[in-house]
This record gives structure tokens, sequence and C-alpha cells, in this order.
């Protein structure tokens, strides 16, 4: 016999306003990058313009998942789609390191052989990329404390806003200094500072992914604290994970000392509830009630 409950908790409302604005904005900052890019012959503003519009499909990926994990699950998807944001997470931050290492190679052979290029051009179109990208990046600072997804988005354009602030920098010192090898130095370091970035935000995607055991949750913990109540013999079989940003469940056999009523079992179960809730944050939990079966009793069973 199995028993679950369900706390009430509510969804932060996601502003999928603000990622439509961003993606607009981002529209426009890689068409005019590429174009200054190609007719000033700078490489880093050619780089920026291309993890701009990694950009657009990034946040035009985020904003189809935020608008997918608001629906309704059905017979044939009883949980919606509400691992959607996660999947968008990991394939932008994959995006994030394969466009890094391609702009890295690249810098290498532009570093090589350096060309002479048109600083004023580079100068004002990185000047529209910080404003457009500082821009967005506002806009979607509240959401990216508290969501996946959108924290994916955050961080791509924010690494955007940084590597024009860079690729300013590097005008400058071409406009007035005449030092063009700094145009692939600074798409190197732009390179390294995505892979940095992306690849943290890939391990959290792949985690979760994987349905592996959120990192602040110890197990061992969980357990020791369930096997303490009275009527209590042994957690087993036991699956902690994160569904999406929102929900933490955990699934788990409950053998108890004794053939207790399904009343007694119920108000245990609410205690256990409130204690996972209150200590862990877990809020899905699915109790499997045991008395006396031949089953294994290790906490982690392989099935």
């Amino acid at each position: 016999m199995s028993m679950s409950h369900e706390h009430n908790h509510e969804h932060p409302s996601l502003k999928g306003r603000n990622l439509i604005i961003s993606i607009f904005l981002n529209i426009l900052i890689t068409l005019s990058q590429a174009i200054g890019g190609v007719l000033s012959g700078s490489l880093s503003l050619l780089s920026d313009a291309l993890h701009n519009f990694t950009d657009v499909i990034s946040l035009i990926v985020s904003y189809v998942a935020n608008r997918l994990s608001k629906q309704k699950a059905s017979m044939g998807k009883t949980f919606g789609y509400k691992r959607a944001e996660i999947l968008a997470a990991f394939i932008n931050a994959s995006t994030l390191i394969i466009i890094a290492v391609l702009l890295i190679i690249e810098a290498f052979k532009r570093f090589k052989h350096p060309e002479p290029i048109a600083s004023d051009l580079v100068v004002w179109l990185s000047l529209l990329g910080i404003l457009a990208n500082g821009f967005s990046v506002l806009l979607l600072k509240a959401d990216s404390q508290s969501n996946l997804n959108m924290r994916s988005a955050y961080l791509h354009l924010f690494t955007d806003m940084m590597a024009s602030v860079a690729v300013l920098i590097g005008g400058l010192l071409m406009k007035f200094y005449q030092v063009y090898w700094v145009d692939s130095v600074l798409t190197f370091l732009i390179g390294i500072y995505l892979i940095w970035v992306g690849l943290d935000l890939l391990i959290t995607s792949t985690k979760m992914i994987m349905l592996f055991t959120p990192a602040h949750i110890n197990l061992n913990d969980v357990v020791k604290e369930i096997n303490e109540m009275p009527k209590v013999n042994k957690l087993h079989h036991v699956h902690i994970w994160n569904l999406n940003d929102d929900e933490l469940h955990l699934e788990a056999h409950l053998e108890f000392k004794e053939d207790i009523s399904l009343t007694q079992f119920n108000v245990i179960l609410f205690q256990i509830e409130t204690l996972l809730a209150d200590k862990f944050h877990i809020n899905h939990v699915n109790i499997q009630p045991e008395f006396n079966r031949e089953d294994p009793k290790d906490v982690i069973v392989q099935d």
C-alpha cells in the first residue's frame, strides 16, 4: 500500500514579458555587431555578435520552456512540462561552452596574424551592447534568484555585457595606441570566462536531469531523523530528487515496528511531512508503509 501527500505551495510568477523584451534587444545587438564586426574587421566584435546570437537562441528556449512549465499535467504527461526549464538550462549551458571553445580557437588564429581594425565602430557598438544587455540583466535579475532556467538566461546576458565591456576597452586601446593584437587577447579571455560560467550551470542542470540527490541534502540525516520517530523501525529504498527548482521529492519504503492502523499511519505521515518540509525543504513525500515484509532494508536499493 502506498500513501502520499503534497504540501500546497505557491510558485513565483516568472515574467515572460521581460524575456520577450530581452529577445528583441539581443536581436538588435546581434545584427548591429555582426555588421559592424565585418565592416571593422574586429574579431572580438564578431565574437560578441556570435555570443549575442546564442543569447537570442537561449532566451527563446528559456521563454518556450517557461511557457511549457506552466501547462497542466495530463493523463499522458502526469508531471506536465515541469522539467522543461531544467532541459533549457542544460541546452543553454552547453551552447555557452561550445561557443566559447570556438572563440578561443579563432582567437589563437587571429593572434598570429593581427589585422588593422576600425576601432571607432568597435567602441560605439560595444557601448550599444553594454546598454542593451545591462537593461536585460536588470529585467531578469529578480527571477534568476529562484529559477535555474531564468538563471541560465541571466548568465548569458550578464556574460555578454561583460564581454562588451572588454570589447570597449579593447576598442579604446586600438583607437589610441593601435595595439591590434589586444582584440585576440580579449576574445580569448571572453571565451575562458564563458567556459567558467557555463560549466557550473551545466553541472547543476545535469545533476537535476540525472535525478541526483541535491547537494544540500544529507541522506543519512534524513533517514536518522525519521528512524527516531515512535513506532518507526527503518526508512529504506530512499530516493530524493528535484523535479524542478520548486519541487523537491522524497520517495521511500517505511518499515514499522508493529502492525499499525491506517489512522495511526496518517498521523505519523503528517509528522514526517512536517519534519521534511521544515528541516530539509522537501515538499513532495511518497511513503510506502511496511510491516514484516521480506525485502531489502538498505537505505539505497537498486531496483
